[in-house]
């Protein structure tokens, strides 16, 4: 088990899993009968029947989670319906819960376009390994007009579609973060921090933390170093509110040519904290360019000031620019315990289906350490 820290119970059983999934070494992965087989326990389970698998194809992208898209069609649906199937491999750079995800996608169904939640297998019963089954969604992470060899996310030229997707990126996040859930909404993966405490930082120093006491391979003291000044400077959060976590660009899909918001994704970093959390890592300069004038675009979309003003105006909270340095420490920190840490293991143990992407994202660890480094000096 896992040493006692402020951790939310059900991310510390994820990690205890983790640690048991390391010791089985390589990970194969999944062939389309591995798919086939455990699809037809799955919808057996389910009590689904005359069930036939269609389609079934391995999708690219993403850098943590194997999937798979492919048609069900069964004797309780009138027509069949395509579906995406997300599952864990041994070990991922980010070690999340399907049960969470599942639940938050049902509960903010309501508020912003997401996948539809079909089935959960949070322990891997049936497929072997933990997996999420939503509904498959029309559109595209980036233009398919605009030339680009960047990573979905990473470097992204928006062209013309900027414009049209600036004010939806900023109305669901400010709809994420106003969202109140409902006594109805099972969110019973989640442990939401104390308002007015220091609570919802120190639940995410608790979980990082111990993700690096896991998955360093050497010492880094300025990890460690990063982590108490983490403690020591934690801020109090009046208003703990749900947070994407990862709601940057290549995030979320949209139609062309109308630049419609189809669906918001990646919901695996979501907890309850402070919104200043989801802004810096929004902001970071990873996933944002820069224009022809030199100026630098958050997500592409527009100056750092805009989107903070909009952001202040659509949602009716005021930005602490104390707290987004401290949140950017933060989010540079989780950054580079990822590729410090999980990404060099995952490389060393094979553990993941993409061991060789895993290897490749490590070579930013010195940029987001640099970059912690310069905030905590206050440069």
């Amino acid at each position: 088990m896992i040493g006692e820290k402020l951790i939310e119970p059900r991310i510390q059983h994820t990690l205890n899993r983790k640690v048991v999934n390391a010791k089985k070494g390589l990970y194969i992965p999944k062939t389309y009968q591995d798919i086939f087989s455990g699809l037809e326990k799955f919808m057996a389970a389910l009590d689904y029947s005359g069930v036939k698998i269609h389609n079934l194809k391995r999708m690219s992208g993403g850098a943590s989670k194997e999937q798979f898209s492919f048609e069900l069609e069964c004797d309780q649906l009138k027509k069949s319906k395509k579906l995406v199937l997300r599952m864990d491999p041994y070990e991922s750079i980010v070690e999340t819960c399907r049960l969470r995800e599942a639940q938050l996608l049902k509960v903010i169904s309501a508020v912003v376009p997401v996948p539809p939640v079909f089935a959960v297998d949070p322990e891997g019963d049936y497929m072997g390994q933990p997996t999420l089954i939503t509904e498959f969604v029309s559109g595209v992470t980036k233009p398919t007009d605009i030339d680009s060899a960047s990573v979905t996310g990473i470097g992204t030229n928006l062209g013309h579609y900027a414009e049209l997707l600036r004010p939806q990126f900023i109305d669901n996040l400010a709809a994420i973060h106003s969202y109140k859930p409902k006594e109805s909404d099972d969110l019973s993966a989640y442990v939401r921090p104390k308002p007015n405490t220091k609570e919802a930082p120190l639940y995410q120093i608790g979980w990082w933390s111990t993700v690096w006491e896991l998955d360093r391979v050497e010492a880094y003291p300025m990890m460690k170093l990063a982590e108490n000044w983490l403690i020591r400077n934690a801020p109090v959060c009046d208003d703990p509110c749900i947070i994407h976590g990862d709601y940057r660009i290549g995030n979320f899909m949209f139609e062309e040519p109308s630049g419609q918001i189809s669906a918001v994704l990646d919901w695996e970093f979501a907890h309850f904290g402070d919104f200043h959390r989801d802004i810096s890592w929004i902001t970071q300069k990873l996933y944002g360019s820069w224009n022809e004038k030199g100026q630098f675009l958050v997500c592409g979309l527009l100056p750092k000031d805009d989107f903070l003003r909009q952001y202040e105006e659509k949602s009716g909270r005021k930005i602490d620019h104390e707290k987004i340095r401290y949140y950017e420490v933060m989010c540079a920190w989780m950054s580079a315990n990822m590729c410090l840490g999980t990404t060099v293991k995952i490389g060393l143990n094979a553990t993941n289906h993409q061991d060789l992407m895993q290897t490749w994202l490590s070579a930013g660890g010195p940029l987001f350490t640099n970059h912690m480094v310069d905030l905590i000096r206050g440069n």
